[in-house]
């Protein structure tokens, strides 16, 4: 079976690299994005050029896209010059942006009038992840289409789930990004108590790795946090709106979320900072500020 042809759209921090792992897969791709450097680096690399959504739908058979927010997604998909005026039936609609359940619904619900098949399938483990292609892909929508696009699932990602139908990948994604938060948080309180207590958080950081405090996240931010590196591998911003998300759908649901509700405010105080293009483990430095004290290691 040959592959089908691809379009990409968003080339971030995510997606450019997301959409080099295809292209060495051997998947022809066409690319578009509103930074015309990051198109430009995918076309180097093999990829065609597409002038707007609707191009690159009309010359795809699968359509990626990897965008900010829920109006992005919104925008790309059914507005003007949008997929929905290029794709045909039978092509086949990936979001793997985090955007609200009920937007991926209704992306889902206007393209599968025009026999679209849709997936919503954001994903977890940022700039490194995407790098590596070892992303937890968490997708709603049918099990035969989930199943159909696994191969292209396969060139991202290393753990790849179904989790219901359409919206329940977003879903899934809401529950991660509350937990990741969490940690971060927890991190960030843990190396700024020991500083101000005077003990260097290089230290904080190798004995919690050893224990019960050890995670993930811990590995993946926690030498960089200690060195003052906050340059995005996750922007604080997309962390906060994924948080907004978050409260409306646990508004939605009629679930509280104590926790989470003051971790958003604490990432509002970051965005009312300034610092939101900062990596979302930046919430230390308002950690910091409150405590008066800089939570860096001393070490070289």
């Amino acid at each position: 079976m040959s592959k089908p042809k691809i379009g990409f759209i968003g080339l971030g921090i995510m997606g450019k690299p997301m959409s080099k792992h295809l292209l060495d897969a051997g998947y022809e791709l066409v690319v578009h994005d509103l930074v015309q450097a990051a198109v430009d680096e995918v076309v180097a690399a093999g990829a065609a050029k597409g002038v707007s959504p609707k191009d690159v739908a009309a010359r795809s058979e699968v359509i990626i896209t990897m965008l900010p927010d829920s109006p992005d997604v919104q925008a790309v998909a059914l507005g003007e010059n949008g997929l929905i005026e290029g794709v045909s039936e039978g092509d086949v609609q990936i979001d793997m942006s985090t955007i609200a359940p009920g937007v991926a619904i209704e992306v889902a619900e206007a393209l599968g009038a025009k026999g679209v098949g849709c997936l919503d399938a954001p994903v977890s483990g940022g700039d490194v992840g995407a790098i590596n292609a070892t992303l937890s892909i968490m997708v709603g929508g049918e099990q035969a289409l989930f199943d159909k696009m696994m191969p292209v699932f396969e060139q991202m990602g290393k753990t790849i789930t179904l989790c219901g139908p359409n919206g329940a990948g977003q879903t899934v994604k809401a529950c991660n990004q509350i937990q990741v938060a969490l940690n971060i948080i927890g991190m960030s309180e843990a190396f700024v108590l020991g500083a101000k207590a005077g003990v260097d958080p290089a230290i904080i950081y190798d004995v919690l790795s050893g224990g019960y405090a050890q995670s993930r996240v811990h590995d993946a931010r926690g030498p960089r946090m200690i060195k003052g590196d906050f340059a995005p591998g996750f922007k604080a911003r997309f962390h906060f709106k994924d948080l907004n998300i978050i409260m409306k759908t646990g508004n939605d649901y009629g679930v509280p979320l104590p926790v989470t509700s003051l971790v958003h405010e604490l990432f509002a105080a970051m965005m009312a900072q300034g610092r939101g293009e900062l990596d979302h483990s930046g919430i230390m430095t308002v950690l910091e500020d409150l405590a008066g004290i800089e939570a860096r290691t001393k070490q070289e």
